[in-house]
């Protein structure tokens, strides 16, 4: 007997989705302008945040509703390593570091993984369901505009044990709706999965004043003046 958390977790996220790609940086990122400094840091953002919540996954892969969704080809902290070599050289530890978004979202994963690990869930359907849809436009769109060779300095978005993203998300979706979990539990996975949306945009935000010096404020104001109502959002649909 099917939860629906699958259904459940995509419309009940729409809205969120949406805010989040409204974001300047986002919206700036989604119409193919970027600068390579600003997509240095966020990825660096990104590496602390998938570092903390693929470890505290780890830590719950015997847990009843964490270990049943544990899929370790998922995993992106060794590929944004890589990405942070690329970007900040050898010495990339210590050129780093945590943003105060970075740090607030750190802290929810830590307070999520002592108290309630199966919200982690919310959290990992938000990163790595977005990562495998429009998350692979975004490498398309950094390896044109930043003029990237490879998977040199993308190696983020490249699920190299993933080759049918389609089947696996499929996949993905029937393991959450097989879940043995009370409607309780299915609307606290949606509800943080709408905080994880939050603390994603957060993030991004910060990186809006430094895309505004790359660019120039005129450039900024005109790309990110109109709503848009979701690219992204119809790619994760699918």
């Amino acid at each position: 007997m099917s939860n629906n958390l699958a259904a459940k977790l995509r419309i009940g996220t729409q809205k969120a989705h949406t805010s989040a790609e409204n974001v300047g940086f986002m919206k700036c990122f989604v119409k193919g302008v970027v600068d390579r400094d600003c997509f240095a840091k966020f990825l660096s953002k990104l590496y602390y945040v998938y570092s903390e919540l693929e470890a505290a996954i780890e830590s719950h892969k015997n847990h009843p509703v964490i270990g049943r969704m544990y899929f370790p080809q998922l995993k992106r902290q060794t590929a944004l390593e890589k990405d942070m070599e690329f970007y900040y050289g050898q010495d990339w530890r210590h050129l780093i570091k945590p943003s105060p978004a970075t740090l607030n979202y750190l802290t929810r994963i830590r307070q999520l993984s002592a108290k309630a690990p199966e919200l982690l869930l919310g959290h990992a359907y938000t990163r790595y369901m977005g990562d495998l849809s429009g998350g692979q436009m975004l490498q398309k769109v950094a390896q044109s505009v930043l003029k990237l060779s490879g998977y040199e300095g993308t190696s983020f978005y490249n699920f190299e044990q993933i080759p049918d993203k389609k089947a696996f998300k499929d996949k993905y979706r029937q393991g959450l709706d097989a879940l043995t979990i009370d409607d309780i539990t299915v609307d606290k996975i949606v509800a943080e999965a709408n905080y994880a949306f939050d603390l994603n945009m957060q993030m991004a935000e910060e990186l809006d004043s430094s895309l505004m010096q790359a660019i120039g404020e005129v450039q900024f104001s005109n790309l990110t003046r109109s709503h848009s109502s979701g690219s992204t959002e119809i790619v994760a649909a699918q």
